[in-house]
């Protein structure tokens, strides 16, 4: 039977650790002037690490005898966590900022420390999913690095079931190619064929910003570049599955992107459907039959609001126990609602793209008529495709950020957001400025309400 003391080894490589005797490396880690320099022994950092072994090697010793490196990509406060990892096995995320926790796993990636990897991927997704989600795009262009499988599994799960998460960011015209090739191979991608193909052109087109802007005007010297762009791409796409009059409005333009044999197979699947073709078939995707059900704001929304209402990255799940389907009377809110609390309240406006809402700590309150104090409470304008920003509001008069009012039916947040009676069909809801930091509106016109939902806010479960 064999002991193993791993905790007093521990103990005592860390105390090597903060007293280098026989030192023989400095790194200065950061950049200047807050940087640090750690002396460390090369025989342990090139025994548990491949990029220090490569590294030693390739650096001379000085004067000294001393091996000196720089690492001004890490900050200080990451590599004192992984340097304690190297040297006693021990690494504590509990007090650690949620992005230092991702810094952490890209310098462990860099370091090639492996076991750390796969620990901190884990420990991400299980524990902070809400932060990988709220930036998504930074998080999945990092997750198709080599030994990232559980950071790139978590996004792949994400990209499938929620595709406008990459196709409709900000950033999708700046993805790596590997990265995009990766996303369009996937079987589960919610997305029609034809739009997979209407995204591919549009990341070609911005990766060649030279390109005449009228289509017409392309050359043959244009194709020719475009093509070479997407080359990789295009074997990708899965052009059989194109429905017909798809094929014509948006393949057909392209046509000297084809190779001879592939357009021929292409016109001949549209024309005489049973002959066969050479030409390799990629499988349909697997769409979903059962449509999601569909809400007012997309989970990126959701996550939005989350950090909004805990002033972090921390996030919250959403149950809706009142929505239109039971009416637009504001008394009906109050019924169904009483002494309920930590709410959001979302309304579309009728006849306009806007989505409003609020978001109230305190309980809703029934058979009354009064203001409430919060400092917390606020108000917001989601983004949507004629906002190009959300707008966040917070509550300024704590005296005055919410009221009730049952008997001339009304819920209140300060005079920034006003809702009042019959919310379809009576046009008395406004917003303004009173009381909140902003307004959420521009116009200051009442309105109507096109749909409602009230979420009611519950601190999310863990993986």
């Amino acid at each position: 039977m064999t002991t193993k003391f791993y905790d007093r080894l521990s103990n005592d490589l860390t105390q090597l650790l903060e007293n280098p005797i026989d030192n023989n490396v400095k790194i200065e880690v950061g950049e200047e002037p807050t940087s640090q320099i750690f002396e460390v022994h090369s025989y342990i950092l090139q025994s548990r690490s491949l990029y220090f072994k490569k590294k030693f090697n390739e650096s001379p010793f000085n004067e000294n005898h001393v091996k000196e490196l720089k690492m001004p990509n890490i900050s200080t406060k990451v590599f004192n966590m992984i340097i304690k990892y190297i040297y006693g096995g021990t690494v504590s995320l509990e007090n650690l900022e949620i992005s230092n926790n991702f810094d952490l796993l890209i310098a462990s990636h860099e370091l090639e420390l492996d076991e750390l990897v796969e620990h901190l991927q884990n420990h991400l997704v299980a524990n902070n999913s809400s932060w990988l989600r709220l930036n998504f795009s930074h998080v999945c262009q990092t997750s198709f690095r080599k030994n990232f499988e559980i950071i790139q599994k978590f996004c792949n799960d994400i990209i499938v079931k929620h595709p406008d998460t990459v196709f409709e960011s900000e950033n999708f015209n700046s993805l790596p190619e590997d990265v995009l090739i990766s996303i369009i191979r996937l079987d589960d991608l919610q997305l029609e064929e034809d739009k997979i193909w209407d995204y591919v052109i549009q990341w070609g087109k911005a990766k060649n910003p030279t390109l005449p802007a009228d289509f017409n005007e392309w050359t043959s010297d244009n194709f020719l570049t475009f093509k070479t762009t997407l080359k990789h791409c295009l074997p990708h796409i899965r052009y059989f599955n194109i429905p017909s009059e798809q094929v014509v409005e948006k393949l057909y333009p392209y046509y000297q992107l084809f190779e001879p044999r592939l357009l021929l197979d292409i016109n001949t699947k549209l024309l005489v459907s049973e002959k066969p073709i050479s030409s390799t078939i990629l499988p349909p995707r697997n769409i979903l039959n059962a449509m999601l059900p569909s809400n007012l704001i997309t989970d990126e929304h959701a996550l939005e609001i989350s950090s909004w209402i805990d002033r972090k990255e921390i996030l919250y799940t959403e149950n809706n126990p009142y929505g239109s389907k039971n009416g637009f009377d504001i008394k009906t809110i109050f019924e169904n609602c009483d002494k309920v609390s930590k709410t959001v309240i979302v309304a579309k406006v009728k006849g306009t793209r806007e989505i409003i809402g609020g978001y109230n700590p305190l309980e809703i309150r029934n058979n009354v008529s009064a203001w409430y104090y919060s400092k917390d409470s606020f108000v917001f304008s989601l983004k949507t495709k004629n906002l190009n920003n959300s707008i966040l509001s917070r509550v300024t008069n704590y005296t005055a950020a919410i009221y009730y009012d049952s008997s001339n039916p009304c819920l209140k947040f300060g005079n920034a957001l006003n809702f009042y009676a019959n919310l379809k069909t009576g046009r008395k809801c406004f917003c303004g400025t009173d009381y909140y930091e902003e307004k959420i509106r521009s116009s200051s016109d009442k309105f109507k309400v096109e749909e409602f939902e009230v979420l009611k806010v519950s601190p999310a479960q863990k993986n």
